[in-house]
């Protein structure tokens, strides 16, 4: 933690969920956090609270992320949990749908690093996330998985392309947060009970537990082209 003090993190998805608690992480052990996303209103809160700076991005707009990035003098730690997509069977999902999660999971993530790399500094690290569904479907639900896996790829690809800086990938299981509360109560009851007896734990995640990953992979100077699986041991059952 104490590594961050001074340096430029920049998180795009940190208006909300578990961007946004890794940001007040960062910023309490002395970052400087800029936060992007599509919701101003929500940056604004969110900047407020830690004392940052924000600035609208659209993941799945080059021009956009040009711009998000070209306003920047520095990135020191990039954290990219932005993203929105529709997940559901092969026979159900149109094409448009199951490439959802390509476009803004994928592609977006991928694009994002694209345009921070000129900014990077030499020794700065980059957290992509996935989910824990790339290894263990928790339902039919094939592109979502394929995507998963996909970033994972990537985060390894990356690694391997510009190290020294450190690229690395964070697979959260099922956590209790901002994404869940959104869904109807019976929906996210059921989940959550499934998911309870699917893991090792026998529990369901906290965002906080995720941001502790991601700090961890901030600050772990010898780590590069992994991934780490904040699940509770779901990949293992």
């Amino acid at each position: 933690m104490s590594a961050l003090a001074g340096r430029r993190v920049v998180i795009i998805g940190g208006g909300s969920g578990i961007g946004l608690e890794v940001a007040r992480r960062a910023a309490a052990a002395g970052a400087s956090v800029h936060l992007g996303g599509r919701t101003p209103e929500k940056l604004a809160s969110a900047a407020k609270e830690v004392g940052g700076t924000w600035q609208v991005v659209d993941n799945t707009d080059q021009d956009s992320l040009a711009a998000f990035f070209g306003a920047l003098d520095r990135v020191d730690h990039l954290f990219t949990p932005g993203a929105s997509y529709t997940v559901g069977p092969l026979r159900e999902l149109s094409d448009e749908e199951a490439a959802s999660p390509f476009e803004t999971k994928f592609w977006g993530q991928y694009h994002a690093v694209k345009h921070a790399v000129p900014r990077l500094a030499p020794d700065a690290s980059i957290v992509l996330m996935s989910g824990a569904a790339s290894v263990r479907p928790p339902a039919a639900a094939p592109a979502y998985v394929a995507c998963n896996a996909a970033v994972e790829g990537l985060g390894r690809g990356l690694a391997v392309e510009l190290a020294p800086v450190r690229v690395n990938v964070v697979a959260p299981g099922t956590i209790d947060g901002n994404m869940w509360a959104a869904r109807p109560a019976a929906v996210r009851e059921a989940s959550f009970a499934q998911y309870r007896a699917d893991t090792l734990l026998h529990r369901v995640g906290k965002e906080s537990e995720v941001a502790d990953a991601v700090l961890y992979l901030f600050g772990s100077t010898y780590t590069t082209g992994s991934t780490l699986y904040p699940d509770g041991g779901y990949a293992l059952r």
